[in-house]
């Protein structure tokens, strides 16, 4: 290899605390993708009605669905393609045409319900200190059209920044409130003993389906990974110039030409893209503990203030936003609707961004035209790029637009917003046992097994396939349940 190869120039990230901070990127957006619709309707609502009773599905849900999310991240750290190309290599391509009809669908449903529940919080405060009574439903359009704008224009470094601060002040104002008034330590009990309730089949399922997010979003995750243009996502191009790894074809390539022998890699190259895969991991990790912690606190905080309530109505986020003025004061209202609101308007706004991404990413591995002009990013795109109909980055707008008239439509049809996001939260479990089950597949046939960097352990192993199997089992129980009323355990 030429000394003057890109490959002996590539600067190596800070792994110190501030360095890892600086570089968080993906995980840190899978996180603000979870905390809005879940935690701050589905744990509360959980918490409303059954007080402590559902307090389990919380572990249950984080630790049994963390390598389905895990393994994406891997995935493309390993490979430095998305895990949809993976996806591509299949029997017909099955697996981009099941993810492209069930992304088609999320974009209306779980759209729906996102947006929803940022405009539940923008209508608790027109109607609380404006006194303007305005439908949910023009406050779900608005909040949409102000995603899909920014996007278009690729304006959100600011909201993103805005988001990540009042998240954060909501984070704080939670834990203060938590700590005014903690649930009994007889509660914590029911983190692991498991109640089912008459009538929580939904929240479970809610809960199980978008805590800590839904397992769909891994593909928006790996996208995201791959976007970042950090690690082997950065030099796999180069890689297949100089002929270290082979040069993949989404229509003539199988899984095994996704694969990168890190054996073959110079050693300044192969810390480089250990560096990069380590802070992916500790992005990935930080962010699904601050979720976690986040999630049980809004149940519990529902549980010691608002039960026993049903929390439903468009004046759910006031009822919840109670708790916060009865411990803290009159004045943290307003600090919990800011919050509440950039976790809500960041995860609608990420999903504006991730689902047609996704979709995007289907079409370059289904259609050649669309591959042949493929990229989203401003410095990916030429004359032809923006002029052709069909290329990825026409195609990702159009899904935009598609996603903003159709959710807003179901929003006006289905003003509910606790329906809709617990409807929305179900759908996502529904459709996870299958993507749950491709991400694991392709992460442990792809990445070379002597590979010790990033093949999965033997622990990882088990246990991936050990989650997969509790999950999808709980996910049948509740398809049983709901879809044919066939209670096979409790009421």
């Amino acid at each position: 290899m030429s000394r003057q190869s890109p490959l002996e120039k590539l600067p190596l990230p800070d792994m110190g605390i501030f360095g890892l901070a600086r570089h968080f990127g993906p995980g840190m957006v899978l996180m603000m993708t979870g905390i809005g619709t879940s935690h701050l309707v589905t744990a509360p609502v959980a918490g409303g009605r059954f007080e402590y009773a559902l307090l389990w599905c919380i572990p249950v849900a984080y630790i049994f669905k963390y390598y389905g999310f895990e393994m994406a991240f891997r995935f493309t750290n390993a490979t430095g393609r998305s895990m949809l190309d993976a996806y591509g290599t299949a029997w017909k391509k099955w697996p981009i045409w099941y993810t492209l009809i069930a992304t088609l669908i999320q974009c209306v449903v779980g759209q729906a319900g996102r947006l929803a529940a940022a405009a539940a919080v923008a209508y608790y405060f027109f109607l609380e200190y404006l006194g303007l009574d305005l439908p949910i439903g023009a406050f779900g359009f608005l909040l949409g059209l102000v995603s899909v704008v920014i996007l278009m224009f690729q304006r959100y470094k600011a909201v993103e920044l805005t988001s990540k601060v009042l998240a954060g002040l909501l984070v704080v104002s939670s834990l203060a409130a938590y700590l005014a008034e903690p649930a009994p330590l007889s509660a914590l009990a029911d983190f692991v003993r498991v109640q089912v309730p008459g009538g929580s089949w939904l929240i479970i399922s809610s809960f199980l389906g978008l805590l800590p997010t839904g397992i769909d979003v891994s593909l928006q995750a790996s996208e995201w990974g791959k976007a970042k243009k950090a690690g082997m996502g950065a030099i796999r191009d180069e890689l297949e110039r100089e002929g270290l790894v082979r040069k993949f074809d989404p229509f003539q390539s199988t899984k095994q030409d996704l694969a990168v022998d890190s054996g073959v890699l110079p050693p300044h190259t192969l810390e480089y893209c250990r560096r990069w895969f380590r802070i992916g991991l500790w992005d990935f990790r930080t962010g699904h503990v601050i979720s976690f912690v986040i999630a049980c606190i809004f149940l519990l905080l529902a549980a010691v203030w608002i039960y026993p309530s049903e929390v439903a109505g468009n004046a759910v986020i006031g009822e919840i936003g109670r708790v916060f003025s009865e411990s803290l004061g009159p004045g943290m209202m307003i600090v919990f609707l800011l919050g509440a609101f950039a976790a809500t308007f960041s995860t609608a706004f990420n999903y504006f961004d991730g689902w047609p991404r996704v979709v995007g990413a289907c079409c370059r591995n289904l259609f050649r035209r669309t591959a042949a002009l493929q990229g989203i990013a401003s410095d990916d795109l030429g004359p032809e790029h923006r002029k052709r109909w069909y290329s990825e980055y026409n195609i990702y707008r159009m899904t935009m637009i598609f996603s903003l008239v159709t959710a807003s439509a179901l929003i006006v049809g289905v003003p509910r917003p606790v329906l809709l996001v617990l409807v929305a939260s179900a759908l996502a479990n529904f459709i996870a046992p299958v993507i749950f089950f491709l991400n694991l597949y392709y992460c442990f046939t792809v990445i070379p097994r002597k590979d010790r960097l990033f093949y999965p352990s033997t622990f990882a192993t088990w246990f991936s396939w050990i989650s997969f199997i509790i999950f999808t089992g709980m996910t049948f129980i509740l398809i049983m349940d709901e879809v044919f009323d066939t209670a096979l355990f409790g009421a």
